[in-house]
């Protein structure tokens, strides 16, 4: 089975069409879906979802691209977060490829999503581009270490893999790894340990090959799977166990998506 580590259910285009996403999920054995917060005042519909389907699970946080927000202070997100569904905080991270200027206010965003993970026990969801120094000093300076999480959507050298795994991170490969201009990005699927991989759509955004610039679904994750097994020369059955086994270990769920 497959599990979309990151998705976003709510936006409007797939919120839609859940029904039918939901069933395209089960026709291809991804069994469960993390929907990702982006900003507060949209977490109560991502929660409503994870309340509502026993297989999907939720985030909240504030995506470092949504400049006019109202900022989070990390006892906020930690009361948001104390509840059986939400299991991460984030997105959270640095974006220093949309944006330009003092952002200033982005990395401290960055540092109250680490605070909250910290105070609440719960592991990391981390957007970075462009931005990657930055990002992993931060993470060290916060301690995000001692919750771990997710490098969701990775698009970074082998060498920022490694530092992040060092800092007890795993990395997720979306769509953009069968792309066939993402030669390094292929090698550095290729190189990390399976028991530090997972796997995303990031719905609606980065449709995997064969489906590449139409609207992205989690039932798509099983072509990320497919990539990877050929790049490692691999059955689909060993990437698919051991991404989901990664996705219940972070998350601290029991074998069958229960929080622990």
């Amino acid at each position: 089975m497959f599990i979309d580590s990151h998705c976003h259910l709510d936006f409007p285009d797939l919120a839609k069409d859940l029904q039918t996403l939901l069933l395209n999920m089960q026709h291809n054995q991804v069994t469960h879906a993390l929907c990702v917060s982006v900003n507060l005042p949209d977490f109560p519909r991502v929660r409503a979802l994870a309340e509502a389907h026993a297989n999907l699970f939720a985030s909240v946080g504030v995506h470092p691209d949504y400049e006019d927000q109202i900022e989070p202070h990390a006892d906020e997100l930690a009361g948001l977060a104390d509840h059986p569904k939400v299991i991460a905080i984030g997105e959270t991270g640095l974006d220093y490829f949309r944006l330009q200027g003092d952002l200033e206010w982005q990395r401290e965003r960055f540092r109250q999503h680490i605070r909250a993970a910290r105070k609440i026990n719960k592991p990391l969801i981390i957007h970075t581009r462009a931005a990657a120094a930055d990002t992993m000093r931060i993470m060290q300076e916060e301690g995000a270490d001692r919750v771990g999480g997710v490098m969701h959507c990775f698009t970074e050298s082998w060498e920022v893999a490694q530092q992040a795994i060092a800092m007890n991170f795993y990395i997720s490969f979306s769509g953009i790894v069968t792309f066939k201009n993402a030669v390094a990005l292929k090698e550095v699927a290729k190189n990390i340990p399976l028991d530090r991989m997972l796997i995303e759509t990031d719905s609606p955004y980065l449709a995997p090959v064969p489906f590449r610039g139409k609207q992205n679904q989690p039932a798509f994750v099983r072509h990320v799977a497919e990539e990877i097994a050929r790049l490692r020369a691999v059955g689909i059955e060993e990437i698919a166990n051991a991404t989901t086994h990664n996705f219940f270990n972070l998350f601290k769920l029991s074998d069958y998506g229960i929080p622990n």
